[in-house]
């Protein structure tokens, strides 16, 4: 049994199931168009990650504890699966096919590397536990208040899929307080000196406009991935599913099919 909230579309068929893991404060419902659009050939299968939207909150968040969480789900499924993770969710779908390559078919790993980063994103934290959630009653309200500390309409429009309206006063689906005290390990990596290499297929899709895939990681990619391939989605950035649904919609479907 998963503690995960999963989110299911479409069919099982003779194609592998799709798992879809968001990134950082996102949540299942961010991958709706692309889960839909995907289950027209197969079971599509999104999780809520612990400590974010309709899943678990938990003291611990940790790579090997988001991994151990998607194994748990593929296990329950009853067959191997194909991976897709985006950013946080990318590094945990990585570490699950390198500790548990039974489970995975293939990896799509977006717009991630298993690196170290630097940028952390605890601004976004303060800014959402500083906003006064008391009276509010629409999203329009909530934007208004939350560009007082966060300036781009996107990132707004992203963070505020977490705040549920519907108690008063609202609040945010998202363990506020957990992820920023975990928040060098969400950007960090794990040391994989002891893991041998994932064999299988793995896609590394990017976005053109993005820097978080740099040509010097490639090495590190290749020697835990032997069999990684490189693509970059023009005109896109960090968020590619988002900027670019089709495109990379597309992407899948030639990788995975």
């Amino acid at each position: 049994m998963t503690l995960l909230t999963l989110t299911r579309d479409g069919t099982p068929t003779d194609l592998p199931g799709l798992l879809i893991v968001h990134g950082l404060f996102g949540s299942a419902r961010n991958w709706g168009a692309i889960a839909k659009r995907m289950s027209d050939s197969r079971s599509v299968v999104s999780v809520d990650m612990r400590n974010h939207a309709d899943s678990f909150w938990d003291d611990e968040h940790s790579y090997p504890a988001m991994a151990a969480d998607l194994a748990t789900v593929i296990e329950a499924e009853g067959a191997p699966m194909d991976v897709m993770g985006h950013s946080m969710g990318g590094k945990a779908a990585m570490l699950l096919a390198l500790t548990r390559p039974d489970l995975v078919n293939r990896l799509v790993v977006g717009d991630i590397a298993p690196v170290a980063y630097t940028h952390t994103q605890n601004h976004l934290v303060e800014a959402m536990q500083a906003m006064d959630l008391t009276g509010i009653e629409s999203r329009r309200e909530a934007d208004a208040r939350l560009s007082q500390s966060v300036d781009t309409p996107a990132v707004r429009a992203f963070l505020l899929q977490s705040l549920d309206l519907k108690p008063e006063p609202a609040r945010w689906k998202l363990n506020l307080d957990v992820l920023s005290r975990s928040m060098e390990q969400i950007i960090g990596w794990v040391d994989t000196t002891a893991l041998t290499s994932f064999e299988g297929p793995v896609l590394f899709l990017s976005g053109a406009e993005s820097d978080y895939v740099q040509r010097e990681a490639r090495p590190g990619i290749l020697s835990l991935f032997p069999e990684a391939k490189f693509a970059k989605i023009p005109g896109a950035g960090h968020w590619l599913h988002a900027e670019k649904p089709r495109e990379f919609e597309a992407a899948l479907r030639v990788f995975l099919d």
